[in-house]
């Protein structure tokens, strides 16, 4: 017979997992006592949930296995509320271990007790109390099942000390080994006629491509047929955008050179499209051919309502698609093209205004030249992620980590600390409003504790920049949405990181590239000119797309 606590521990190294982040507390007293004697598995201690929810979801979406997280009850429980709902949201597999007090005799009340089960119930794949040490092993490779089964999410699992405290002679289970199941040659054969009829197709790459890594056989495709591709925010880097075939982000809601390009297309081949991610066209009666290709069926919007749906493992039904088409050699693209050179020439000159504070074009352009090829940006939320989706070129999957699900504030600085330990040899930089940095900025002294090398660039405003972007685009006083900032360059040396500030464009290049080649924590005081946030992004751009 063996502790329940240890046994829960013997099956995580089952399930292959390297890191458990969190805060423990003195519900999870035992589980700590027999991660401690686990030679597989290192506690990484943060210091806030939230931090540990973002680091182990991140884990989840670089390596597509579950990335475990820890808190005791209560307060510790509902901290890792918004990191459930931006794994959840993110397809992003993530399991959540919390605490609770003794459920078979009560020794203090309702002290610090909440119904945790019923509370992540809406924002999980599965949650679960144990009430028996003999479950463990099956409740524990259900939730890593379901949490990595696509679409990936966050999963919980709740066990009260006196259940840890227990004695079992269960044993862990081994993982299974599962296949995704392939599309239909039918509904393949359907698609693949459609496409070849058109005149105009069009590739639009979603979130479900990006996880499911089809960028290999997504190439092969374009290469073969010729067919141009856009990406969703969550789409970027499944192919090198380099591509002369690329036509674009969409990270504007509507009104953009790529989704003029879109409007032009008379068959959107829609590949792992998310119901998270607002679709870059809207569906009506009469207009394009939309083939929906996912390993789920299409969730019916009143937007949404594809004519074909091409259901399986994504990367083969591409390559399905691929083995049987014809290319048409009446398909005209150049149209379409078109408005992603006209994105280029607009962008090209605003990317050149070297101003100070720094001009956000000018901002992304910098930050792509500093950057390697495999280089990882992860952004936070704010104005800045339009900019960065829309203009900074991505090479590889997942090395534009940006959040268009949940869209939450305070995931930059961790996400980014994560990549760092995912891939230590590879160039990680956080971009992040003042806004979003505070929330979690705590989590500076983490990553210098764990000795990690990456650059953290503050963009700063002193507002909440996104939302007074928002309020002068609706014609409303600016209002409500400033305040003053700690000095960050004091506030990064108070954690033992290195802090800069930049005063001038150039002088940002030179920051950039010293912070990217010299080992440590770097943090990078940046001031931005928003001013014109709102006549580039809302006017100028709508006027010179719709004239093309």
């Amino acid at each position: 017979m063996k502790k329940a606590s240890d046994l829960f521990i013997e099956c995580l190294e089952e399930e292959g997992v390297e890191y458990i982040f969190g805060v423990p507390g003195e519900e999870n007293l035992d589980f700590l006592d027999s991660l401690s004697r686990s030679t597989k598995i290192k506690l990484i201690l943060t210091r806030h949930e939230q931090g540990a929810g973002f680091m182990a979801a991140t884990y989840g979406r670089h390596t597509g296995k579950t990335g475990v997280c820890l808190a005791t009850l209560g307060p510790g429980a509902t901290n890792f509320v918004t990191a459930a709902a931006y794994a959840q949201l993110g397809g992003m597999p993530m399991m959540m271990i919390t605490g609770q007090k003794p459920i078979k005799k009560s020794k203090q009340g309702r002290f610090q007790i909440l119904d945790v089960v019923a509370m992540m119930g809406p924002i999980t794949k599965y949650t679960h109390q144990m009430a028996s040490s003999d479950n463990i092993p099956s409740r524990v490779r259900e939730a890593f099942r379901l949490a990595e089964e696509e679409k990936p999410g966050a999963v919980h699992i709740e066990l009260p000390e006196d259940i840890a405290d227990e004695h079992t002679d269960s044993l862990p289970l081994k993982r299974s080994h599962s296949r995704r199941p392939t599309a239909d040659v039918k509904s393949i054969r359907e698609a693949v006629k459609a496409l070849e009829e058109a005149t105009s197709p069009v590739l639009v790459i979603g979130a479900g491509a990006n996880r499911t890594m089809t960028g290999r056989m997504l190439l092969q495709f374009i290469e073969k047929t010729g067919i141009p591709f856009l990406t969703t925010q969550l789409g970027k880097g499944v192919i090198d955008e380099r591509h002369p075939k690329f036509l674009g982000c969409a990270a504007l809601s509507s009104g953009d050179f790529v989704h003029r390009a879109v409007e032009a297309s008379d068959c959107i081949v829609n590949l792992g499209h998310d119901v998270i991610e607002k679709p870059p066209f809207f569906m009506q009666r009469g207009g394009p051919t939309v083939i929906h290709v996912s390993s789920k069926t299409a969730e019916v919007d009143p937007v949404y309502f594809p004519d074909i749906e091409v259901i399986g493992d994504i990367a083969n039904a591409v390559w399905q698609m691929k083995e049987d088409i014809v290319p048409n050699g009446s398909w005209k693209f150049d149209h379409l093209l078109a408005y992603r050179q006209g994105e280029v020439d607009h962008t090209a000159p605003l990317a050149k205004d070297a101003r100070f504070p720094i001009f956000p074009p000018h901002l992304v352009q910098s930050v792509r030249d500093a950057m390697p090829d495999d280089g990882i940006i992860c952004l936070d939320n704010g104005v800045y992620k339009i900019w960065f989706a829309r203009g900074y070129t991505a090479y590889r999957p997942n090395t534009v980590l940006l959040d268009n699900a949940l869209a939450t504030m305070g995931a930059g600085l961790p996400s980014a600390m994560m990549s760092a330990m995912v891939y230590p040899g590879r160039k990680v930089m956080a971009i992040c409003g003042d806004g979003g940095f505070m929330m979690n900025s705590q989590e500076m002294e983490t990553a210098v504790r764990l000795g990690l090398n990456i650059t953290v660039l503050i963009l700063n405003d002193n507002s909440y920049g996104m939302i007074r972007w928002k309020q002068a685009n609706m014609g409303f006083k600016d209002w409500g949405l400033t305040y003053g900032n700690p000095d960050f360059v004091k506030y990064a040396e108070a954690y033992g990181a290195h802090g800069h500030r930049v005063e001038s464009a150039a002088h940002l290049k030179e920051l950039l590239a010293h912070t990217l080649s010299t080992p440590g924590v770097h943090l990078i005081d940046c001031p931005v000119d928003y001013s014109e946030n709102d006549q580039i992004l809302n006017i100028d751009i709508k006027k010179l797309s719709k004239e093309l």
